[in-house]
Order: C-alpha cells, then structure tokens, then sequence
C-alpha cells in the first residue's frame, strides 16, 4: 500500500512525533528499572473516565471480586495479628526467666547476708519458678494454625482473582480482535504495525498482570496498614506517635531523590532509545555502511551514544538505589527512640515486654505496606493509561455497516464504472475529482503514472479498502456499496508488490488462494507461474517449510508463489500492482506470458512502472494528481506525445521499442 500512503498526503508517522526513529526503543527497556522509584509514570488523560470503563468489564465478576476483597481482609487480619500474640509468649518467656532470676537473686543475698541458716533452708525448699513452656507451645500451635489459614486463603484469593483477570482480559481481547475486523484500512495506513501491535499485545498483557497482582497487593497492603496501626495503638498510642513521626521523613527524603532521579531515568530512557535505533539501522543497512566506508563513524556514533546512556543509567540507578538506604536510617532511629521509650514504659509496668517485641515487629512491617501502595499507585496509573490506549481503540470509527438486503452477483462478468467519483484521504485534500472510466468485461486495464499520482488509490476504492466521497462504483451495473465486502473482494484477485506468505509450506501458500484446492490445481497453477521447476529444486519440493520471514527463499521466487496463488483463485477480475517486479528479466517474459493466457476473458487492472509490460493493453490510463489526464492505447498516446509519450520516452532513451519486439 505504498502508494496509497503516498497519496494521503505524506502523513507524519506517529513515531516522527515523539522523536524516535522506527525501531527506536519505547521508555520501558530493561535498563532503568530501578527499586520502583524515578521511573517515569505514564498517566492517562481521562482517569476516571477509563477507570470507570474497566469497572464495566469487571461487572460481570463482581461477586467473585467481592469473596475475593473478603479474602484479601481476612487473610491479611490474621497475617497481622501474629506478631501480638507472639508476643504474649515473649512476655510470658521473660516473666519466667525474670521469676527464676528474682529467686536464685534472693538466695544469694541471704547468704551474702549471713542470715539464720532456717531461712536459708527456707527459701531452698521452695519451689524453683519455672518458664511456662506448655502456655508458650499453645501460642506457637495457635500462630501456626493463624498462618496456614492466612497462606490458604492468600491462595484462594489469588486463584480466584486470576480467573477473574483473565476472563475479563480474554472478553477485551475478544472486543479488541472484533474491533479490528471491523476498522476500515484507513485506521492501519496511519498508524504503525507496531504501534497497533503494542495496544493488543503489551497494552493488554499489563492490564491482565495488574488485575492479576496489583489489586490485591493494594487490597492487602490498604489493610494491612490500617490493621498494623490499630494494632500499633492497641499496643501505645505514645509509641504509635513516636513511629509516625518518621512518616513524613520518610516522605520528604523519598520525593526529594524521586525528583532529582526522573529527569535521570527519562534521559536514560530517551538515550536507550536513539542507541537501540542506530543499532538497528547499523545492522540492518550494514552492508550500505562497509560499501561506503561508514564504519568509524558509526563506531564513533555509537561509543558517543553509549557514554551518555552509561552517564545518564548511572545516575538514575545510583540516585534510585540511595533511597533504601536513606529510609533505613531514619527507621532505625525511630527503632531506638521507641525501644528507649518502650523500656521505660516496660521498667514503669506499663506495658509488658512481649508488646515492645510486637511493636517493632509492626513497625518493620508499617513501611512496607506504604511503599507498596505508593508503587501499585503508580502501576494504576500506567494501567489506565494502557487501558485508555485498547479503549481508543474500541472507540474509532468503524466501516460503514453492510446493508441486511445485500445485492449478489452470481456470476460476474467484469463489467466495472467509475461514476463522477470524488475522494480525499482527507476531507480537506481531495484527490479524486469527478473522476468516470468504464471498463468492458476481459479488458485489460492498465494504470500509469508517477509516484503518488493515485494508481493504488484507484484499486483500494475498487476493493471498497476506502470509501469514495461522492459518486459510485459499479461492478456489472451493481453498486459496490450494496454488495457485501466479502463477495465484494472473492471477485478479485490480487498479486502485490509487496509479496505476502505466511509461515507454513509451499503448498498451503498456493492453496491460500481457493479453500479446498487440490494437489493437481496447486501444481498446475505453479507450472503456470513458472514456479514448479525452482519448488522441485527445493529438499522437500512443495512441502517445503516457508519460515516466518520468507528468507529462505529468494525475492523472485516469493513472487512467483503469490502468482500462482492468483492463478489458482480464478477471479474473474484481475489487479496486479507491479506483479513482476521483483524477477529477472528472462522471468518476466515467461510469467508476462502466462499472465496473458491468464488475463484472457478476464477484466484486469495492471499498476505498471515499467511501461514495456503494459503495451498489449487494451486500455491504458495515465493519471497525475489524482485525475485522468490520457486514456487510450499504447499506439494512440504514443501518437499524441503527451505525459504518456514523455514517460515512455524517458524510460527508454529514445529506443523505440515496437520497432525491436518486430525486428
């Protein structure tokens, strides 16, 4: 479709636009993924908008999320209520080390003292306290019976939530793949395969990991602070202070790096980018680079390229890495002020010596909690924005619906007008005007002109790939807008350019062009191509395994398959879009003659640069700027010498041509 891209109006492409070449690495590489601070975030336009549309597709699953969130709180509430009963082991621990230590202390300072030895004697027959190890073991049953509960019901959530993500990502991807069967070929002209690919693929991949992970990491980590702070001031509201005063510390040292380490990462990210796409354009081009010498520059280029992205990643990694140990220090002094604090709470019998062991315990646990929700918000956020980029997708303008009562032609002549047909790619560039041919059934039609003069514009009108702006398209006086775009384009039969095979053998490949094709017709239809001789050349001949590249075949040959494709499909109307311009000249005689047996009863619209392959036309037209400006066959334009005698002579120096086919 190259020149209907062309005659568009030289769009920009969207990656122009961000400054990137094609190819050029997205922010998102594997370098920079720092502790989950500094990244860049990217952020949706309309959050809540988005927010509320994936809201919608969990509707359907919103008794499931409920059992889930009830999971998620309960899981988590016995997670948390742990470190409290641990520590009425520890306090009980300490109550009976503290006992026995208490009574060894008493008899020794009876003895020190010299006192009657019936007193001694006294306080030695009395029992020696002992821990209460029984109690302890009650508590460690109970802590391990909380645990596997909390563990069982963490993977009851998680199994559950799975199914939900994946269900509602799977009826995404079944709208999105829809969708796309409905968009005409307007949307995939201006907009890159990539860019298109990254929407269905990458986009709805971090929507299914985030529905998967990120929500109940934010369910469990909401409840856990909440929890932890209940169980904080159960414990000392004073303590609980103490604690919180390292919040806001913590806040302003952590803002304070993430500031400075952003404009580090998005300098990473953008270097990543332009080294990734001279590393692609090097090795693709490699070959244009040795030819001209090029290959210390592009050494130089990429060493210049290479020490900006080490100074800018280390930078954002070391400036990322800073903030962990940062945090650390100001939670262990909020350790030591509470363990002073809690000691002489303890030494005042205030609390027991199990809560501060408890205390500490939660407040380990307090910060994690924090920094994890702050990162899943982040993740939201990116989440949204990805979602926003399916749902614009959803939200595009469709092809005009098909008519219930759609005309049939059961069997096409080829009789093909074009009727005062108006089009632009835009509305306020138009590049066919009033535009009127009419094609008898087994013409051949040939289509000339120079790049962008709209030669594939005119066939994507015909296959209905656009929609003209005013006028009609009929085909044997039906127009084509009243026929169905499926028995619309089973009429044709197309040999591009730009070769299309997929990955499978060389039989299917040919068969592609008619379901149900047999083996005789597949070959038959090589052998009129001009391909059977090259396929049985080949180890396992027409089984032969084409890989997803098509590289292990040459481009020639490529073009020969796709012919016989066209071949085997036995349309009554034919376009071929420069078929033979990628064989040899010996080639393109043989196939120039099989096409000629090929094209006889046939209507056929021929795209030709090479204005030799077109001279036995019964009808050529020569078009500029979108408009027919000759029509007429090959003797009588010669005759005129106008456009059409200008290109031909300019292709072949002045030869005439008629005059060495006759000699």
């Amino acid at each position: 479709m190259s020149d209907s891209k062309r005659d568009s109006g030289n769009k920009m492409p969207p990656y122009a636009k961000s400054g990137l070449r094609p190819g050029a690495a997205r922010p998102g590489g594997f370098f920079g993924r720092g502790p989950g601070m500094g990244m860049p975030v990217q952020k949706a336009k309309d959050f809540k908008g988005t927010l509320m549309r994936i809201v919608e597709y969990l509707k359907p699953e919103k008794i499931r999320f409920l059992i889930v969130l009830l999971l998620a709180i309960t899981s988590t509430v016995f997670a948390i209520s742990g470190p409290k009963i641990m520590g009425k082991a520890t306090t009980k621990l300490g109550e009976g080390i503290l006992a026995k230590y208490a009574y060894y202390l008493q008899l020794m300072i009876a003895i020190q003292k010299k006192m009657p030895p019936s007193a001694i004697e006294k306080l030695k027959r009395q029992p020696v306290p002992r821990i209460d190890f029984p109690y302890i073991g009650r508590i460690l049953l109970v802590l391990l019976g909380l645990y596997i509960i909390s563990a069982l019901l963490s993977f009851l959530m998680s199994y559950i939530m799975a199914d939900v993500s994946q269900k509602t990502v799977f009826k995404m991807r079944n709208d999105i793949k829809d969708k796309l069967d409905r968009l005409p070929l307007k949307y995939f002209d201006e907009r890159t395969h990539g860019e298109i690919l990254s929407r269905v693929t990458n986009d709805m991949d971090n929507i299914a990991t985030t529905l998967q992970q990120s929500l109940t990491q934010l369910i469990t980590s909401v409840v856990t602070i909440a929890g932890i702070l209940v169980m904080m001031l159960s414990i000392s509201p004073v303590m609980t202070l103490i604690a919180l005063f390292t919040l806001p510390a913590s806040a302003f040292i952590t803002s304070m790096i993430t500031r400075n380490s952003q404009k580090f990462f998005a300098e990473q990210q953008k270097t990543l980018g332009i080294l990734n796409g001279h590393v692609e354009e090097m090795y693709t081009g490699h070959k244009v680079v040795k030819a001209f010498g090029h290959e210390e520059d592009s050494i130089e280029r990429f060493k210049e390229i290479n020490e900006k992205l080490f100074s800018a990643g280390w930078k954002a990694q070391f400036m990322s890495g800073v903030i962990f140990p940062a945090l650390n220090f100001v939670s262990n002094i909020g350790y030591v002020v509470v363990c002073v604090v809690g000691g002489l709470m303890v030494a005042k019998k205030k609390i027991e010596i199990g809560d501060i062991q408890a205390f500490i315990q939660y407040m380990r646990q307090f910060t994690q909690p924090i920094i994890q929700t702050a990162n899943i918000a982040n993740i939201i956020q990116s989440t949204v924005a990805s979602a926003e980029r399916v749902f614009e997708v959803l939200d595009e303008a469709e092809e005009i619906p098909e008519k219930e009562d759609a005309a049939v032609i059961d069997f096409p002549k080829g009789e093909v007008r074009f009727e005062h047909v108006k089009f632009g790619y835009r509305e306020d560039a138009p590049l066919i005007d009033d535009m009127n041919i009419y094609v008898k059934p087994g013409q051949t039609v040939a289509i000339v002109g120079p790049t962008g003069a709209g030669k594939t514009t005119l066939v994507n009108l015909l296959m209905r790939f656009y929609e003209v702006s005013e006028g009609k398209i009929t085909i044997d006086g039906i127009d084509i807008r009243d026929l169905k775009r499926a028995d619309l384009r089973r009429m044709f039969g197309m040999v591009l350019q730009d070769t299309w095979l997929f990955n499978g053998t060389i039989k299917d490949n040919i068969a592609y062009g008619r379901e149900g094709a047999s083996e005789e017709e597949i070959i038959r239809a090589a052998k009129a191509a001009h391909a059977d001789h090259f396929i049985r050349t080949l180890p396992e001949g027409y089984n032969t395994i084409i890989n997803e590249e098509a590289s292990n075949i040459s481009q020639g040959q490529k073009q020969l398959l796709t012919i016989a494709r066209a071949i085997l499909a036995d349309p009554p109307i034919l376009i071929l879009d420069e078929a033979t311009s990628n064989v040899d000249t010996r080639t393109e005689v043989l196939i120039q003659k099989a096409m000629a047996n090929l094209m006889k009863g046939r209507t056929s619209f021929v795209i030709a640069h090479r204005l030799s392959t077109i001279r036995d036309a019964d009808l050529i037209l020569v078009m500029n700027h979108g408009s027919i400006i000759e029509h007429g066959n090959h003797k009588e334009l010669l005759a005129r010498g106008g456009f059409y005698a200008d290109l031909y002579n300019s292709q072949f120096a002045g030869k005439n041509m008629d005059d060495e086919a006759a000699s």
